[in-house]
């Protein structure tokens, strides 16, 4: 019975033991076909080998997975699906195709007048082929920059693209009949949007290609024009001052031909050529009306708030010429004065259409405001203004048009010597009028005889830049006018609103503000002069050679036109923040002294003006920061090495000529030194005393020692005379109003401050007078305390009281 029971024992451990064995062999077989399931598709590339232990806890697979194929397949459409994006964004080659095909069309145009050789094409002619040439060279040269750009982005596309064939999951992906398979949906979009790519990349190229070889032919084109019309200006530069035609006197040789086709086919050729420069600068004037309308803001809202308070009688006192609540003629003529400024390569006619415009404007300003003599005189000048362009557009023979031309020009001279010498029955006539009429009457003479010699392009010349250069002095008058009236419209708005006295001396901010207004104004007449004399190129040229050269002293290279633009915005930020006072209504004088925090504002903005405008320099300079850096220590060592006094001077003489504490002719004290300023120099400052002896002061002392200057806002300086008389028996016999009009009508008395007369009793038997009141000149004070004291000496005499 025992045997029996450990045979039973026996036979149900091992039905167990196989049990467990079935198990794990199940189990085996079944993860072994997962494996194969898996790993199916890389048995081409991976080769697996038999080891005595294998176990995955232990091992580096290496072997690309289906998520794997699945994010390569995303990232390359990801990549060509960029690619419409790209090619979006070449948005300018709709522009530049039309662009091109305008600039053919004027290049045909061009090609056409320059191989005419017809007498219509004069010194004007050329000169706006060669402002139009070189437009169309810069339009150029920024399509071939884009057309660059796109090319290399394209490239790089192409690159990208390229690089796919070097992608082995990719590869494997269409190597493997499963795998295709798998991915069949993913690769027939794949395929579509490579079908897509190829033809917009293919498109594009082939439309760069064409815009690229289409630009260099322009380019090529415009530079054979370009030197054609340079050897014509130099042709007619040599032949100017030589007999280019028969002297006026001489019988014509033989007639030539005179077709009004032609003529017609040149004015329709010169105003297309015209037009296309219009239509592709418009920019610029779109620059010219915004400034236009700041201007007509600026006027109209600085009157309207006046208007709103019912304080516009406070600028009755400037009486104001060509301003007024709505200022459209005004700024009209702002605009059209500074339209050369904004198109300095603009051609003739673009120059002659802005004078004509200005003349119209001037006429419709003058017809009110003139005398009526001198008005008529500016209406007979625009009609000899009017008589150019007309005979012009008439297209006559050349002989005629040279008969015109002097008889004109004849009556020009006649006119000017008439306007000259007709000044007492012309009044209001301004003396630089007058400087302008005679520079009129010589450039006229001198057409006049260039005409009658045979040399008509200087013929030509002259009379059309005589009578553009009158025209513009006269706009340039009105011009700066309107702006000084501006800048005083704007003080006196801005002091009426922060209640301010309405009455202040303006006459320095006229100075001040005339001075800026009319270096603006010279620098604009001489561009439209060298226009119409048909230097404007060539100066031009050589000015960009001189200030783009660069240039080296030891290890630092510099440009002249570098260096005068970091001077050129230090002297703005200077000037700025120096009037940026007058813009709010603070002089400088005793009204805004109480508004603290008026001036703690300008303060902060003076510095955020003289530091922004430093920093803007040397930005905008291109000097290199890294050698300012090496200069800024080198003089550190200098400084400390015992150079502190020499720069002491002469940072102290640059503060001195940019903060102005004191300026030429002021009334300064220095320490114990008193006299008028003589010289300002960048070591010491040179005093002149009342005796007549110069006393030099170094900088560094000015600024170290209190310095007291009478003259620093005004000349204006306070005088106190005593006069110490017996008492009188009535003391009305003093009569302080008799003299406070003694004091008064002195000349050099301010008549905006009231005398004062105090009485001081001495004793029983005396008395003290003191008369304080404010004189306008500084250097006269003297003179006038002598005759007011006389006047009052006199006036006591006459009441019979006796002067101690």
């Amino acid at each position: 019975m025992r045997y029996l029971f450990f045979i039973t024992l026996f036979f149900v451990a091992m039905g167990q033991v196989n049990a467990q064995d079935t198990t794990r062999q199940d189990t085996t077989a079944h993860v072994d076909y997962r494996k194969v399931k898996k790993t199916k598709y890389f048995r081409d590339t991976i080769h697996r080998e038999r080891r005595k232990f294998d176990s995955t806890l232990f091992t580096n697979i290496t072997i690309p997975s289906t998520s794997d194929f699945a994010e390569d397949l995303e990232r390359i459409y990801q990549m060509l699906d960029r690619v419409p994006v790209i090619t979006e964004s070449f948005s300018r080659l709709s522009e530049i195709d039309s662009q091109l095909d305008q600039e053919d069309a004027a290049l045909d145009i061009l090609k056409d007048r320059l191989s005419q050789s017809d007498r219509t094409l004069n010194i004007r002619n050329l000169q706006m082929f060669n402002t139009l040439l070189d437009e169309l060279a810069r339009n150029v040269k920024g399509y071939t920059s884009h057309l660059n750009e796109y090319d290399t982005t394209l490239d790089k596309i192409r690159a990208e693209i390229a690089g796919l064939k070097k992608d082995t999951l990719i590869l494997h992906v269409f190597r493997d009949t499963a795998l295709k398979n798998t991915f069949r949906p993913q690769l027939q979009q794949l395929k579509d949007k490579w079908r897509q790519v190829d033809s917009l990349i293919t498109l594009n190229g082939q439309e760069i290609n064409t815009l690229k070889s289409q630009a260099s032919a322009h380019i090529i084109t415009i530079g054979e024009l370009q030197y054609r019309v340079d050897a014509e200006l130099r042709a007619v530069g040599s032949k100017a001052f030589g007999k280019e035609r028969r002297y006026l006197w001489e019988p014509r040789g033989s007639s030539s031909n005179y077709s009004k086709d032609n003529l017609k086919k040149s004015l329709d050729g010169e105003q297309q050529l015209a037009r296309y420069y219009f239509s592709n600068t418009k920019n610029k004037r779109l620059w010219l009306l915004l400034t236009g309308f700041i201007f007509f803001f600026w006027v109209w809202f600085n009157f309207r708030a006046l208007r709103r308070i019912g304080e516009l009688k406070a600028i009755e006192g400037f009486h104001f010429v060509y301003l007024n609540p709505y200022p459209i003629a005004g700024t009209l003529v702002f605009i059209l004065s500074l339209a050369p400024l904004f198109d300095l390569h603009a051609p003739a006619i673009y120059i002659e259409s802005i004078e004509f415009l200005l003349m119209v404007l001037l006429t419709i300003l003058f017809r009110k405001r003139l005398p009526r003599n001198l008005f008529y005189a500016w209406g007979f000048f625009l009609f000899l203004f009017l008589l150019l362009p007309v005979i012009r557009i008439l297209g006559l023979p050349l002989s005629l048009q040279r008969w015109a031309n002097i008889v004109i020009d004849s009556v020009a001279v006649l006119f000017g010597f008439f306007f000259l010498f007709s000044r007492g029955r012309m009044p209001g006539k301004p003396r630089f009028i007058s400087i302008a009429a005679g520079f009129y009457i010589f450039l006229n003479v001198l057409a006049v005889f260039c005409n009658l010699f045979g040399r008509v392009s200087l013929s030509q010349i002259f009379g059309a830049t005589a009578i553009y250069s009158f025209a513009e002095t006269v706009s340039m008058a009105v011009f700066v006018n309107l702006v000084v009236d501006s800048f005083l419209l704007q003080i006196q708005t801005s002091r009426v609103r922060k209640k301010y006295p309405e009455s202040f001396d303006f006459a320095p901010v006229t100075r001040s503000i005339s001075r800026v207004a009319i270096a603006l104004a010279s620098v604009i007449w001489l561009v439209v002069f060298a226009t119409n004399l048909n230097i404007f190129d060539a100066l031009n040229d050589l000015l960009v050679d001189v200030f783009t050269s660069p240039r080296q002293v030891g290890s630092i290279q510099f440009t002249l036109g570098g260096a005068v633009l970091f001077l050129g915005i230090i002297w703005l930020a200077n000037f700025l923040q120096k009037f940026i006072a007058w813009f709010f209504g603070d002089l400088g004088d005793d009204a805004a002294f109480d508004d603290k925090g008026q001036r703690s504002r300008l303060v902060v903005t003076r510095l955020v003006l003289l530091i922004g405008g430093f920093l803007l320099a040397v930005a905008a300079s291109g000097l290199p920061v890294d050698r300012i850096t090496v200069i800024l220590g080198a003089l550190g060592v200098g400084i400390g090495l015992g150079l502190q006094s020499i720069v002491n001077n002469f940072v102290s003489g640059i503060i001195l000529i940019f903060d102005r504490p004191l300026r030429i002719g002021d009334t300064v004290e220095v320490g114990d030194k008193k006299g008028r300023v003589k010289e300002i120099g960048i070591r010491s400052s040179t005093l002149l005393t009342e005796e007549g002896a110069e006393v030099i002061i170094p900088n560094g002392d000015v600024l170290s020692n209190h310095v007291v200057n009478w003259t620093l806002s005004n000349n204006h300086v306070r005088v106190a005379l005593s006069f110490t008389i017996d008492t009188p028996a009535n003391p009305d016999d003093i009569a302080p109003d008799a003299i406070r009009e003694i004091v008064k009508a002195d000349a050099n008395v301010v008549d905006r401050r009231d005398p004062e007369i105090l009485f001081n009793t001495l004793t029983s038997k005396t008395m003290e007078i003191k008369v304080f009141f404010w004189i306008k000149d500084i250097s006269k004070s003297a003179l006038t305390s002598g005759e007011i004291r006389t006047g009052i000496y006199r006036h006591l005499q006459k009441k019979g009281i006796t002067v101690v």
